[in-house]
């Protein structure tokens, strides 16, 4: 049996405020290609993430990229009333729908349930499998029901935060 082909996308600041709230940890990135790739082939993986020019953010961008990761930046939008705003959910959803094709498997990993019409839409145009890595608590009910599968994030892909 040939090994399936998966495309992965990793909502960045999803999964950063989410294993931090949730375990004080981070998320270990390693672990997870280690268990998301085992026995199949990687067409595509894409980490999003806001660029506030940091270079402690970007010395985890190039670790990003050094695991396997095609890393896309959108600038960090600072507001006058005081908010911000700098999500990716259009972005992950143009590059899913044009990778979904060409794959046996869509990993996406966030919590965010605005993507539940997405894994949907995957699974019936497509055919193509779906999973989801999130954070159990803070993951949408509807995005872990659309996908074929839910993997909840908990201590084998946690690393301690670093005082």
């Amino acid at each position: 049996m040939a090994e399936k082909r998966v495309a992965l996308f990793v909502d960045v600041q999803n999964i950063y405020y989410t294993t931090r709230q949730a375990y004080g940890s981070h998320f270990d990135y390693n672990a997870f290609w280690a268990q998301v790739t085992a026995g199949r082939k990687v067409t595509k993986a894409i980490a999003y993430a806001i660029d506030r020019g940091d270079p402690k953010q970007q010395q985890f961008q190039t670790i990003l990229r050094a695991i396997g990761f095609d890393v896309k930046l959108k600038p960090y939008i600072q507001r006058s009333d005081g908010t911000s705003k700098g999500d990716w959910d259009v972005g992950i959803t143009l590059d899913v729908m044009s990778w979904a094709p060409q794959v046996d498997v869509v990993t996406l990993v966030s919590g965010d349930g605005d993507f539940d019409l997405l894994l949907q839409r995957v699974q019936k145009d497509f055919g193509t499998d779906t999973e989801v890595y999130g954070v159990e608590p803070l993951t949408a009910s509807s995005l872990i029901h659309s996908a074929n599968h839910f993997f909840p994030i908990s201590n084998d892909l946690l690393l301690p935060i670093k005082k």
